[in-house]
């Protein structure tokens, strides 16, 4: 298969990987325009979130409101928006949640800056 995110998942492709069990994974977009920009992927290949069944969906969310706290709180970021894109919209075609900051990325930190201050657990 060629799909990145399934490559991200296998570990054939490097991220900066905030979050991972045996179901999920969540890593930062490697073009942070919007500092903190987090996806979160199924490890499996579903090809949108209207594959995901509801508990997965719910467990998604959940990954995404931990990740938020700790984004919005390490970041010094006020809001972020969680969403889908579907259809045309969607440029990869595996499911995958955004987390999308509020603040944008206007000192250019690389995805390695942001990723040095987020990977710390304290």
């Amino acid at each position: 298969m060629d799909c990145i995110f399934c490559k991200i998942a296998n570990k054939e492709i490097s991220s900066n990987i905030l979050y991972e069990d045996k179901e999920f994974l969540a890593f930062l977009d490697m073009n942070q325009s919007k500092i903190g920009h987090t996806l979160i992927i199924p490890k499996k290949h579903l090809e949108d979130y209207s594959k995901l069944s509801s508990e997965e969906l719910k467990k998604m969310f959940d990954i995404a409101s931990i990740l938020s706290q700790k984004i919005m709180k390490k970041l010094n970021i006020k809001g972020v928006s969680l969403n889908f894109n579907y259809g045309s919209l969607q440029e990869i075609k595996h499911a995958h949640l955004h987390i999308c900051p509020d603040k944008e990325n206007k000192k250019k930190k690389t995805v390695e800056e942001i990723f040095a201050i987020l990977k710390d657990d304290n």
